[in-house]
């Protein structure tokens, strides 16, 4: 069996412990933080795989997460009392990035480099699942690259699947099949490709998923 597949399996059964976990974060933050420092202003203009939502929207959500406390919690819930999840999620990274600048959310990248906190009433799963995801959410519609740890795209694939309903993310009724590692989950027809592509078919992303193949694919939102 390849070291990939026992990856794949070991994961399944046991997750993955907090200090591979915060590694993940740091190292996949710090990579980001460099790609974002080589874009020109403009492009931080640009919109994101997320409607509604520049590139600084998303490079100033994904490092507010060290920075939001039990105070910042209760505003945001107060203020959005009958909206959706989804809605408030929008309108308080809206209101996070209002007064960022690229200089601002690098500043902030530098001094949260290493914090291992992260926002009250999740886990160390979520920032680690928000900064795979959201990376790519930048960088595809610039037409950069940066391949995902498949090790931790496994668990916030899995992550992913438990928030699917209240995150509004469907990805038809497939089954997904990774290519490059042992993962499959759900059912009906196949969808096989890279273990980060299926990440970002688990995330309601799969318009901008690459290298997929299968009875499925054509079943993608």
């Amino acid at each position: 069996m390849s070291t990939t597949a026992q990856t794949g399996r070991a994961h399944r059964r046991r997750g993955m412990d907090p200090a591979t976990t915060w590694q993940h974060i740091h190292r996949e933050r710090r990579a980001l933080a460099s790609l974002l420092s080589d874009l020109p202003p403009e492009a931080w203009q640009q919109e994101s795989v997320c409607p509604g939502w520049t590139v600084l929207d998303v490079a100033a959500h994904i490092i507010s997460n060290p920075q939001i406390g039990w105070s910042d919690i209760g505003r945001m819930t107060v203020r959005n009392l009958g909206h959706s999840y989804n809605t408030m999620l929008y309108r308080a990274v809206k209101d996070w990035s209002t007064d960022q600048t690229r200089e601002l959310v690098l500043a902030d990248f530098e001094t949260y480099d290493g914090s291992l906190r992260h926002v009250p009433v999740t886990t160390r799963i979520e920032p680690m699942l928000d900064v795979l995801v959201h990376t790519q959410d930048i960088l595809r519609p610039l037409g950069l690259a940066h391949d995902m740890p498949v090790d931790a795209a496994i668990v916030a694939a899995d992550r992913a699947r438990l928030h699917a309903r209240m995150m509004g993310w469907r990805t038809g009724h497939v089954r997904l099949v990774a290519t490059d590692a042992d993962w499959a989950r759900g059912r009906g027809p196949t969808v096989s490709g890279p273990m980060q592509e299926l990440l970002l078919v688990s995330t309601g992303r799969g318009r901008v998923a690459k290298e997929l193949t299968g009875d499925g694919v054509a079943l993608l939102p």
